[in-house]
C-alpha cells in the first residue's frame, strides 16, 4: 500500500488552502502564480533532460524507436507528444509511440484499476515488439505507478535503455531507470491533482525530448520545421511559407519548385539554394543524413 503522505505530489499546498472561497479572478491569479514555478523546476533538471535526449537520439539513429508509457494524464501526455511528431517532423507513426494503461480507450475515458497492474505494462510493450534497440520513457508524477514500473522493469530485463519522468524524489521508478528526470513544481493547487503543475512540467519535458531529438536528426533548418507533411491546406501554406523564409524565393517560385518535388520543403530548399535538380537534391540530402545545413555547406555557390 502506497502512503500518500510520502509522495511529494500528494502534499497539501498551504498557499491555496482557501481557494474555495476566493473570487474567480483570485482563483485564476493563484493558479497562475503556481504555474510560474513550473518552468523553474524544469530548468533545474536540464542536464538530465540533455542526457535523455542524447540516448534517444542515438537509439533512433541506430534504427530504434521511442516509446512513452504512462497512466491517466501522464499516459495521455505521452500519446499526445507521439502523435504530433509525424505531421510536424515527417517521421513514420511507428517511430515514436505511446502506450497507456487500459489501452487507447483510456485516452478519452478513465479505465479504473489498469494502472495497478504491474504485468500489463510488460505485456503492452511485448505487443509492440519492443526490443533492446528501443528506448522507453516511463511517465508517472508519483513515480510509483505499477503499470509503468512493470514496463520499465521489462525494458531493463531485455537490455533496453530506460528514462523516467516523475515529479517526486526518491521514487521506485527513478531508481529503476537509467536516467531520471525529476522536475519538482511543488504541491498542486488542488491537492493531488497532478494534471495541473505536474502535468504541465511533464508536457514541457516531453516537448524538449522529442523536439531536441528531431533537431539532432536534421528535421529542422534554422528554426523551421522543414520535414512538415503538407497533409491539409494549412500545412500546405505553411510549407510554402517555410520555403520562402529559408530561401528568399517569391511565392510563385516557391510553389513551382514545391510542385516539382512533391511538396517536400527540404528538397525544395536545397534545389533553390544550391541551384540543383530534384534528384541531385534528394541524393545530397541522403548523403547528409537529412541535414540541410550540411548540404548547403557542401554545395552552395
Amino acid at each position: 500500500m502506497v502512503k500518500l503522505s510520502d509522495i511529494e505530489t500528494e502534499q497539501k499546498n498551504e498557499r491555496t488552502k482557501n481557494i474555495d472561497i476566493l473570487t474567480t479572478i483570485e482563483v485564476l491569479q493563484l493558479m497562475n502564480d503556481e504555474d510560474k514555478k513550473v518552468a523553474g523546476a524544469v530548468q533545474k533538471v536540464l542536464p538530465d533532460i540533455a542526457e535523455a535526449v542524447d540516448i534517444i537520439y542515438e537509439k533512433i539513429a541506430d534504427g530504434g524507436r521511442l516509446i512513452y508509457c504512462g497512466c491517466g494524464t501522464s499516459g495521455r501526455l505521452g500519446i499526445l507528444d507521439a502523435v504530433e511528431c509525424p505531421p510536424t517532423f515527417g517521421v513514420e507513426p511507428e517511430l515514436i509511440q505511446g502506450i497507456i494503461a487500459g489501452g487507447m480507450g483510456a485516452i478519452i475515458k478513465a479505465v479504473e484499476g489498469a494502472e495497478d497492474n504491474f504485468q500489463l505494462g510488460a505485456e503492452d510493450l511485448r505487443s509492440l515488439g519492443f526490443t533492446e534497440k528501443d528506448v522507453l520513457v516511463g511517465i508517472a508524477a508519483s513515480g510509483r505507478t505499477p503499470y509503468v514500473l512493470g514496463a520499465v522493469d521489462y525494458a531493463n530485463s531485455i537490455g533496453a535503455k530506460t528514462i523516467s519522468l516523475t515529479c517526486s524524489n526518491g521514487s521506485r521508478l527513478n531508481e529503476l531507470s537509467d536516467v531520471a528526470i525529476v522536475p519538482l513544481p511543488g504541491a498542486e493547487v488542488i491537492t493531488g491533482s497532478t494534471r495541473l503543475k505536474s502535468g504541465t512540467a511533464q508536457k514541457m519535458v516531453l516537448n524538449m525530448l522529442s523536439t531536441s531529438v528531431m533537431i539532432k536528426l536534421g528535421k529542422v533548418y534554422g528554426n523551421l520545421m522543414v520535414d512538415v507533411k503538407a497533409s491539409n491546406e494549412k500545412l500546405f501554406e505553411r510549407t510554402v511559407s517555410i520555403v520562402k523564409s529559408a530561401t528568399g524565393a517569391d511565392d510563385c517560385q516557391a510553389r513551382e519548385v514545391l510542385e516539382r518535388c512533391g511538396y517536400s520543403a527540404k528538397t525544395a530548399i536545397v534545389m533553390i539554394k544550391c541551384n540543383m535538380g530534384m534528384q541531385k537534391a534528394e541524393k545530397a540530402l541522403v548523403e547528409a543524413d537529412g541535414h540541410i545545413s550540411r548540404v548547403i555547406e557542401a554545395y552552395a555557390l
